[in-house]
């Protein structure tokens, strides 16, 4: 499949869409506290999605068919939980840490994909020191974006620093092309070569997603739900998400809306 490179008159849509996406997690980031369940977070996410006229790519989402159809509306990894953990009734407590993963459909059929850490009232230091990591390792990986550059420029900026502090990076897993349908090309590897892999060109459109681990790399099925995905070493793990746009001078990171964590200050510096 070849990659889709997305024109002006695509991009009011393909924006929309994002901060839509974005305010999902706005919306349900009050009440994620102590003592809520998974569940009643994609509750609150699916009714914000009601609300907004939009529905859950992730809701009976079946990749191929020996997949069973995702449950929620939204992912929800807490903890050692790399990717695709299904929201259940067991209630978060004080030290968790938990990814949000919030991808949308339009009514005109655009997709919005992007996820949040959340800290779980007072956590480790270890825990927080892990979540600042990731989101630091997302942007200088969104930093290498521009025309000209490749993939593995993105990989490669995001896998020295994470290694660079002791963290490791989930292979198996990567960011990808989103737009018009859910899962497109590219794929973005959160590791590899500066130099290597596709050359960016504008109207690219995808998103930047690294899984750091504080353990080992490895990772394994949970059970037998056909979805979740731990820590081999049943170490912490975090993960966060944008969607990117490559424009013809560098990058718009498109999932942005009022309630985002702004980005570090490095990237405050890059753009002076």
């Amino acid at each position: 499949m070849s990659i889709t490179i997305y024109t002006e008159a695509d991009f009011p849509e393909l924006r929309k869409a994002c901060r839509l996406a974005s305010e999902v997690l706005d919306y349900i980031t009050p009440f994620i506290k102590p003592g809520i369940t998974t569940k009643e977070i994609d509750r609150l996410a699916a009714e914000c999605m009601a609300k907004q006229g939009t529905r859950s790519a992730s809701l009976g989402y079946q990749p191929s068919p020996e997949y069973p159809p995702y449950p929620g509306s939204v992912c929800t990894s807490p903890n050692n939980v790399v990717c695709h953990g299904i929201p259940n009734d067991k209630p978060l407590k004080k030290g968790d840490i938990l990814n949000v993963d919030v991808t949308i459909i339009t009514p005109e059929g655009w997709y919005g994909d992007n996820s949040r850490m959340f800290e779980i009232g007072e956590v480790s230091i270890a825990a927080k020191r892990l979540c600042r990591l990731t989101f630091e390792a997302m942007w200088l990986g969104i930093l290498q974006v521009k025309p000209g550059n490749r993939l593995g420029d993105v990989g490669h900026a995001i896998q020295k620093f994470a290694e660079g502090h002791g963290l490791s990076v989930v292979r198996e897993f990567c960011g990808h092309g989103v737009g018009r349908r859910f899962h497109e090309e590219p794929q973005v590897l959160h590791y590899g070569r500066p130099g290597t892999m596709e050359v960016l060109e504008p109207g690219m459109v995808f998103t930047i997603e690294p899984m750091l681990n504080l353990g080992r790399r490895e990772i394994k099925e949970l059970g037998r739900d056909g979805w979740t995905i731990v820590t081999k070493d049943h170490s912490l793990t975090a993960q966060w998400e944008h969607q990117i746009l490559v424009t013809p001078t560098g990058y718009e990171v498109l999932t942005l809306s009022d309630g985002s964590p702004p980005p570090p200050d490095f990237v405050t510096a890059t753009k002076t």
